[in-house]
């Protein structure tokens, strides 16, 4: 008798989550939340010392790359009670737009329905913060868009979960061009007012509950079809590819070792001079290299993986740079010959370097 193959479930969303001390929300997300408070007549000297974000008192204004997920829920807590604004939240959403979403925007911008669009917005939102992640699925003839997040306990998370709820019902309006008809939103927290989901109902013009298991939209499901006005599908190859770097990025920021991120920019720093070697690498640490050799096996890494990554990624940027020739790009890999230089990538791509810039372009 044959056994059935195992099948290993889909990891939960918010598996895909950093930890408290590497979760962050960047500087272009916070930008909406903290102009809208700007516009509707806050001090932001005054919110700088009751939320502990000194930054925000500067003048112009500049806000950080990033920032703490837990300073930015604070900002929405403290703005939303100087302001007496219930609806702030929902008011920071309304505001969001395409330079909002950081460069996930973008890739969203050349899907072609609104599946396609849900569907990367799950796979890049980390690139915007990580305040939450988002599900999609399909109920008979209903989907249901979720949102996931550990942050539910703070103060300001009703803030958190509105902004976020009508950012992504914004901006989809935005992408299709034309009003979203939503059938049903629920929210996890519990407002204070009795009144409230009444209030909120006729705000939003759809059934609103709240103290739900968790934050979900649902709409029909023929909705996830519809074409995204003015798409540029040929832009999404390079686009996603882009993205699909900087998550790349961001997820070795969160998962590797302090000494792994920093070899690979010594690694780049040296191709950028010639070539790169083990020797190298551990001269500038003061270390042997065989030191480093075993301090790189007990992270899981080693100095040759680490060199083609390296290379893969430098590669990848440097192809898209037409003023640079194959010979160029080789060179500044460290590459003694173009040949090998053809020969790596495609290893790694499956394709000659000339075959994936013209794909490129």
């Amino acid at each position: 008798m044959l056994e059935r193959p195992s099948v290993t479930p889909e990891p939960h969303p918010l598996q895909r989550l950093p930890g408290a001390a590497h979760a962050r929300v960047v500087g272009a997300y916070a930008r909406t939340a903290v102009e809208t408070a700007q516009s509707l007549g806050l001090d932001l000297a005054a919110l700088a010392r009751a939320c502990n974000w000194p930054a925000l008192a500067a003048q112009p204004l500049q806000l950080p790359e990033a920032l703490p997920v837990d300073r930015y829920i604070a900002f929405l807590h403290e703005a939303a009670r100087q302001l007496g604004h219930r609806r702030f939240g929902l008011e920071v959403g309304r505001r969001m737009q395409l330079s909002t979403f950081a460069s996930y925007g973008l890739v969203l911008c050349a899907c072609p329905d609104v599946r396609s669009a849900l569907v990367q917005t799950q796979r890049f939102e980390g690139l915007a913060h990580d305040l939450g992640r988002s599900e999609l699925s399909v109920e008979g003839d209903t989907a249901v868009y979720r949102w996931h997040s550990p942050w539910l306990d703070r103060p300001g998370a009703d803030q958190l979960q509105e902004s976020v709820m009508m950012g992504i019902y914004s901006f989809g309006h935005w992408l299709v061009g034309r009003q979203l008809p939503l059938s049903h939103l629920r929210f996890a927290h519990v407002p204070a007012e009795a009144e409230t989901a009444a209030w909120y109902s006729q705000l939003l013009g759809v059934p609103v509950e709240f103290g739900a298991a968790v934050t979900e939209a649902r709409f029909p499901a023929s909705l996830l079809d519809l074409p995204l006005a003015n798409a540029d599908a040929s832009m999404f190859p390079a686009l996603s590819e882009a993205a699909e770097a900087r998550l790349s990025a961001r997820l070795r920021e969160t998962q590797e070792p302090a000494l792994v991120q920093a070899l690979r920019q010594d690694i780049a720093a040296q191709l950028m001079q010639g070539r790169a070697t083990l020797a190298l690498l551990a001269e500038s640490r003061q270390l042997s290299a065989r030191s480093l050799q075993r301090r790189l096996a007990e992270s899981g890494h080693s100095f040759s993986q680490l060199l083609d990554e390296v290379r893969q990624e430098l590669a990848r940027r440097y192809l898209r740079q037409p003023e640079l020739s194959l010979t160029d790009v080789a060179f500044l890999l460290g590459f003694s010959e173009q040949s090998s230089f053809n020969h790596a990538f495609k290893l790694w791509f499956g394709a000659s370097p000339a075959a994936w810039r013209a794909q490129q372009r």
